[in-house]
């Protein structure tokens, strides 16, 4: 396959020689540490060091492959990557797993930074455009839709494990209904009234015209809750 991009620049690019490695270890390392502002700037747990290691590294590896005509360095990376990734996911107190986004923008990274090391320069930025749109604009739409949505659930903490029965007839006449509501297990033993709890929005009234947010605003201003927050 032609690269758009090589072909733009000339032979030298598709080759390995010291002005192709430079250019492709400097396109990896710029590409990657953008994505990796992008995370550290939300306090993210793999940040503009971490991205940038890894797509570096994917890029050495693929280039040595090109030099040792072998196909066994790149899958050795992309297993390497993937299990990297997997310790940036973990689950919060809260119920909610977190550096889910954070692991597959690592791993995607390191794809990429092969991508280049390869000399595919159009695929890679191609790829890295649809990376960095996926975690920069996709959010917002994520939120709308999660806010259309009229289904929901949340982490709940009450004062009082009495305070129960005086939740859900609020949540009742609020004109919601009650799918699910366990006890968070890593608050068992704690003596704490913590649950997991699955909504539906049943009134027309509320649909129309409250998102989630401004739903479980309106429930943090009761006495008996300690703290509620919507479970991505």
């Amino acid at each position: 396959m032609n690269d758009c991009i090589a072909s733009l620049l000339g032979e030298w690019s598709t080759e390995l020689n010291t002005g192709s490695v430079l250019l492709r270890i400097g396109l990896s390392v710029l590409l990657s540490a953008i994505i990796g502002f992008e995370r550290s700037s939300k306090r993210h747990s793999a940040g503009l060091r971490t991205f940038i290691i890894v797509s570096l590294a994917a890029t050495t590896a693929a280039m040595i492959e090109l030099y040792l005509k072998t196909s066994f360095v790149n899958a050795a990376v992309i297993i390497s990557i993937a299990m990297l990734s997997g310790y940036s996911i973990f689950f919060s107190s809260r119920g909610q797993i977190k550096g889910l986004t954070t692991s597959a923008g690592l791993w995607s990274c390191g794809i990429i930074g092969i991508a280049i090391g390869l000399g595919m320069y159009t695929v890679a930025l191609i790829a890295w455009l649809a990376l960095l749109c996926g975690l920069s604009l996709f959010p917002l739409l994520e939120i709308y839709l999660k806010d259309m949505s009229n289904h929901f659930e949340v982490h709940l903490e009450l004062k009082n494990r009495s305070d129960l029965q005086s939740f859900t007839a609020t949540i009742r006449r609020l004109g919601m209904r009650i799918d699910d509501i366990e006890l968070n297990p890593a608050y068992r033993d704690s003596g704490l009234s913590v649950y997991t709890v699955s909504f539906t929005i049943s009134s027309k009234e509320l649909k129309k015209y409250k998102s989630h947010s401004q739903i479980i605003e309106a429930l943090r201003s009761l006495d008996y809750i300690s703290f509620i927050d919507e479970i991505n």
